[in-house]
């Protein structure tokens, strides 16, 4: 008999049922298997069929995570150019494996998250990487919504932000109190769950002080004006980084040769999709950076207020970072640092890295 495929996550998965997967969606006989070895939460692995390459994805986090990845997935497919991986075939059915999976299609290019990948990579292939990212980012925020919300999927639709729900998020909500259930605006939410993070951060552990805390408040105090929902709702994917997409050459260049990992996409401020990438390229390179928000700004132009908009949702960004790390990590990778010294450096990242946008 064959090995096993060992996942961390996954478990082992044998032949029989890799080739039962495959077989559902009709998509050839299985051939071989392979780990993905970069990753946050290991749901993937890479399949080789007589039909092609895929990428099975398996063990959601949550019930609605894979529908609503499917959902994303088909509408950027259909209202864009970006190459996404559709078809997503989805079966809810535990039958296989004991849990739902997806098979969808392996996106040609390279990981720049894999170590080996990236160590080759040039100074000049970063800055095409960075602009890349930019001019890809762009025509994303060109699907539209008319209203700000997440989809659901029990009505198939998108559904308003219900504060109750954004409060707990990604969690289901607890016993909702009728102060809690209500509609609220995107900046209502940006600005709600800002503060359940700290809070929330607070109650972890010591590391996030009261000197902290006031930090955040005149921040926000500072830069509130800017933060109106007269904008035309857009996709956001809020977790749009290097590690979710694959590049591939484009000549003497690099283009994204897909984008994947959609389960927390929503319709909001398209705005709040740079702070994860540019903060990225920040801790590699102000330069890359700078390519980065200019490529995008390019292809999308800042509205007024943009610069003040632009530190509230980096604070939203690494404040989901900082919580999430104190609550898994012990906040350790963040070696003794407050959250003031550590988020600090992000909000300003626009006059730090050069002249970008004058609002």
């Amino acid at each position: 008999m064959e090995p096993a495929i060992i996942s961390k996550r996954l478990g082992a998965l044998q032949r029989e049922q890799l080739d039962a997967a495959l077989a559902h969606f009709g998509l050839g006989t299985f051939v071989r298997a392979e780990l993905v070895p970069f990753g946050l939460f290991g749901q993937n692995i890479f399949v080789t069929s007589s039909a092609g390459e895929f990428v099975l994805r398996g063990s959601p986090h949550f019930e609605w995570q894979f529908p609503t990845e499917r959902f994303w997935v088909e509408l950027l497919h259909e209202k864009t150019d970006v190459p996404v991986p559709s078809p997503y075939l989805v079966d809810e059915s535990p039958e296989i494996f004991g849990w739902s999976y997806v098979v969808m299609p392996r996106m040609p290019g390279i990981q720049v998250e894999d170590p080996k990948v990236k160590q080759l990579l040039s100074h000049d292939d970063r800055r095409q990487m960075a602009h890349a990212m930019g001019e890809t980012l762009a025509p994303l925020h060109q699907v539209t919504s008319e209203i700000s919300g997440r989809y659901d999927i029990t009505t198939r639709s998108i559904r308003p932000f219900d504060l109750a729900h954004e409060l707990a998020y990604p969690f289901p909500p607890p016993v909702v109190e009728p102060a809690r259930s209500r509609t609220i605006s995107n900046s209502e939410r940006v600005l709600g769950v800002i503060r359940r993070l700290l809070a929330k951060s607070r109650a972890i552990d010591d590391h996030t002080t009261e000197a902290d805390a006031n930090w955040v408040e005149e921040l926000i105090a500072s830069n509130q004006h800017a933060m109106s929902d007269d904008f035309q709702p857009a996709f956001v994917m809020e977790d749009f980084k290097e590690g979710n997409v694959v590049f591939a050459r484009n000549g003497g260049g690099w283009r994204i040769g897909g984008v994947f990992d959609l389960a927390g996409a929503h319709f909001g401020d398209p705005e709040a999709d740079l702070s994860r990438t540019s903060a990225s390229y920040f801790d590699e390179s102000h330069e890359l950076a700078h390519q980065f928000v200019l490529a995008y700004l390019s292809k999308n132009p800042a509205r007024p207020g943009f610069a003040s908009r632009f530190q509230i949702f980096m604070l939203l960004d690494r404040m989901i970072i900082w919580e999430f790390v104190q609550r898994h990590e012990g906040g350790i990778p963040f070696k003794g640092a407050t959250l003031r010294a550590w988020v600090g450096r992000y909000v300003d990242l626009l006059t730090t890295v050069g002249p970008i946008v004058a609002q």
